[in-house]
């Protein structure tokens, strides 16, 4: 009987863990037409430079090339065996059109598939994110031809 009476509010318990897990919602990633117009119009407070590049490649390569691939062409093994759409950096047309506080905007609140950086990273590590994302689409150089 005690053993009863210690499997009921237990059983009960576990019920209500499963309940509020299955209860809990996604939240609704925001489409680039609702991004806040005070957050388009956001300007970079850091410029692209070598150390910003570098500060964000070490952020591109832990949590984003798994999807947009390592040079940003959109290649990355995730999205590839998740068969998701991901748009190439490494094209001057993608981005033509987006802000640099839209581009800080959707890393940190996600958009599409992308899942949001959210308070995981510090608001300059987005903003060097963005820097980072605007170089993968600059010209390469062209290799030097010998006469």
């Amino acid at each position: 009987m005690s053993k009863l009476l210690l499997l009921v509010p237990a059983a009960v318990l576990s019920m209500a863990v499963v309940c509020a897990q299955q209860t809990q919602t996604i939240p609704k990633v925001t489409p680039y037409t609702d991004i806040p117009a005070e957050a388009s119009k956001q300007g970079n407070p850091f410029k692209s430079t070598p150390e910003s590049l570098a500060h964000a490649r070490k952020w591109w390569k832990l949590d984003c090339a798994m999807c947009h691939g390592k040079d940003g062409d959109g290649k990355g093994e995730v999205a590839a065996s998740m068969k998701l759409t991901v748009g190439d950096f490494t094209n001057p047309t993608t981005l033509k059109e987006r802000s640099d506080g839209e581009l800080f905007y959707i890393i940190k609140n996600g958009h599409h598939d992308m899942p949001p950086e959210g308070n995981r990273i510090k608001p300059e590590e987005g903003w060097h994110l963005v820097n980072y994302v605007r170089s993968l689409s600059k010209p390469k150089p062209e290799p030097e031809q010998k006469p």
